[in-house]
C-alpha cells in the first residue's frame, strides 16, 4: 500500500465514520472539522484513489466513495511499517520507547499486561 499523507488519512478517517459518501457530503464533514472546501476534498480524493486506498462508486450523476481497506488492516499495516523502520521489526523496543517518554497511562500499562498474559496462556 502506498504511503497516505496526514491529510489523506483525515479524508479516510471520516470515511470509516460514514460510508458511502459523496465528495460534497464529505467535504461538509471536513469543512466543519478542517475548513477544507470541496476542492481541496476533491484533490485529496482523488489521491487516494490513484493509490487505491478508497474506490468510487457511480450513483447517477454523482459518485460515492468508500475505504477501499478496513481500519483494522490499515492500522496492522503501519504499525508494522513503524515498526519495521523505526525498532528493527521489533515490537519490545517501541513499548520501551513509550514507557521511557510517559507515553503509556496505567490503563496502557494494565491492558498491554493483560494481553501479555493472554498470549502466555
Amino acid at each position: 500500500m502506498d504511503r497516505v499523507s496526514v491529510s489523506e488519512l483525515a479524508v479516510l478517517r471520516a470515511l470509516w465514520t460514514r460510508e458511502p459518501v459523496t465528495a460534497a457530503e464529505l467535504a461538509e464533514m471536513l469543512e466543519r472539522e478542517r475548513g477544507w472546501s470541496l476542492s481541496t476534498v476533491k484533490t485529496l480524493l482523488a489521491r487516494l484513489v490513484e493509490k487505491h486506498v478508497i474506490v468510487t462508486e457511480k450513483d447517477g450523476r454523482r459518485f460515492l466513495y468508500r475505504a477501499a481497506i478496513a481500519r483494522e488492516d490499515y492500522a496492522a499495516d503501519q504499525s508494522r511499517r513503524l515498526i519495521d523502520d523505526m525498532f528493527d521489526g521489533r515490537a519490545a523496543p517501541l513499548v520501551a520507547h513509550l514507557a521511557r517518554r510517559n507515553a503509556l497511562t496505567p490503563e496502557d500499562v494494565a491492558e498491554i499486561a493483560a494481553l501479555l498474559k493472554a498470549i502466555e496462556e
